[in-house]
């Protein structure tokens, strides 16, 4: 990552500041979350033997993957997409109308790969570098979201506060499509979202078919990731049906 990049992203991030010089707990979120995208990105082109110009790519497609975040949660108060704005679209824009990466080989690889990150899907005929930075923002992204949710659990009132969780109702059944999806391997619609099970329980999707990289399983399996969302989903009174889908995604690390 260029000092250039860095030293433009953070300014960025400054006009977002109180006049006390804090962003406040939601936007300090994202930063924090966008600074740690970049070390799981780091660390998956470091072991999957990524070439330079590829790891290049990929490390700065992390820290900008959420630049629109900040607008998003300042105009709509909510990280819900579904209910406001595409923030890997807005992400795409911004970067591009400040023209951070004008005049790199790589700009429209790194621009994609933001604009790609919360697809369901990739599309097919991506090149080599586009492919490696989007897989690689798509895992690192997820990683770290793992990590988020556990930690929102465990220090905030969320029962009361459920912005991070796109102020979803805390007592709602997981949602049968969600379910369905999961069973099949199939990316969920993000519009099916409908409660906070639904939420947990993507992420235990993801366990199951949606990380790329082999390290990225790994890594989830050993940070103890799906035992988190078990016991949790079992808190939130998600249901046999969600406790199933646990061991599915327990025997997809296990067996």
């Amino acid at each position: 990552m260029t000092k250039s990049l860095r030293a433009n992203y953070q300014a960025y991030v400054d006009t977002f500041r109180r006049p006390d010089g804090t962003l406040g707990d939601m936007l300090e979120l994202k930063l924090r979350h966008t600074m740690r995208v970049v070390s799981n990105a780091r660390l998956i082109a470091a072991e999957e033997h990524f070439a330079e110009d590829e790891r290049v790519a990929a490390v700065d497609a992390a820290l900008l993957h959420d630049t629109g975040r900040y607008e998003q949660l300042t105009r709509f108060n909510s990280f819900n997409d579904a209910t406001t704005i595409d923030h890997a679209a807005l992400s795409h824009d911004l970067v591009l109308r400040f023209g951070w990466l004008d005049g790199r080989a790589d700009a429209q690889a790194i621009l994609d790969a933001v604009r790609l990150h919360n697809r369901k899907e990739l599309p097919a005929g991506l090149d080599r570098i586009t492919t490696a930075a989007a897989q690689t923002v798509r895992d690192a992204d997820k990683l770290d979201i793992f990590r988020v949710l556990e930690n929102l659990v465990a220090t905030t009132d969320w029962r009361t506060d459920s912005r991070a969780f796109w102020n979803l109702p805390i007592d709602r059944q997981p949602n049968p499509r969600v379910l369905s999806a999961i069973r099949a391997g199939e990316s969920v619609d993000y519009s099916d979202i409908l409660s906070l099970a639904d939420f947990v329980l993507i992420q235990v999707g993801w366990m199951i078919s949606g990380l790329y990289y082999p390290v990225s399983r790994r890594l989830a399996r050993e940070r103890g990731h799906l035992a988190f969302r078990r016991k949790f989903l079992a808190e939130l009174g998600a249901g046999d049906a969600a406790e199933q889908v646990c061991r599915l995604a327990a025997c997809e690390f296990l067996c």
